[in-house]
């Protein structure tokens, strides 16, 4: 069941790899990314604690996973926030409805190094480092959360992505346990 869980985990992983082509639907990725993990998390209930090669590559795929994966993650979720009522306009493509520019620029970098910092944490037993993250994000983006929506996106992006790496880290602590 280990190496179920790891392929599932590399899923998860390269799961964002299917959103660089144009058109492939985000619920798509996202859906795959999450059913891989959730199978991962299925798996991992059944295996005894990794030792040697499989620690290693529990410890790359986790992080793997919890950095790229959530990025549809979080564009999903956008788009189930947009389509709320009070939501306003969505403005399309022929692709689909895209995400409004923003007013918070670098989110997808950011969101990459803030997975990474708390799959770290977490994977490193200091969940705490997790408050940490969220504290300077938080003191990071203060001056261009004035901004109509900015909130919004802030919270939503930072909530999922946050919560994708924990989930994430859960399942590869699971396996190191």
């Amino acid at each position: 069941m280990t190496v179920v869980t790891l392929v599932l985990l590399a899923v998860a992983a390269l799961a964002p790899a299917l959103g660089l082509r144009r058109g492939t639907p985000v619920w798509l990725v996202a859906g795959l990314a999450v059913t891989a993990l959730a199978g991962a998390a299925l798996a991992a209930t059944a295996t005894p604690a990794v030792r040697g090669v499989a620690l290693g590559a529990t410890l790359v795929l986790t992080s793997a996973a919890a950095v790229t994966g959530g990025a549809p993650a979080v564009l999903a979720s956008f788009r189930i926030a947009r389509r709320q009522p009070d939501a306003g306009p969505v403005p399309s493509s022929p692709a689909g409805p895209e995400p409004p520019p923003g007013p918070l620029r670098g989110g997808r970098v950011i969101g990459l190094l803030e997975r990474a910092a708390v799959a770290a944490a977490i994977l490193s037993g200091w969940p705490e480092g997790i408050a940490v993250v969220l504290a300077v994000k938080g003191l990071a983006r203060y001056p261009e959360l004035r901004e109509p929506q900015a909130s919004e996106q802030f919270i939503i992006g930072t909530f999922t992505s946050v919560l994708w790496a924990i989930a994430v880290c859960g399942v590869g602590r699971g396996l190191l346990t």
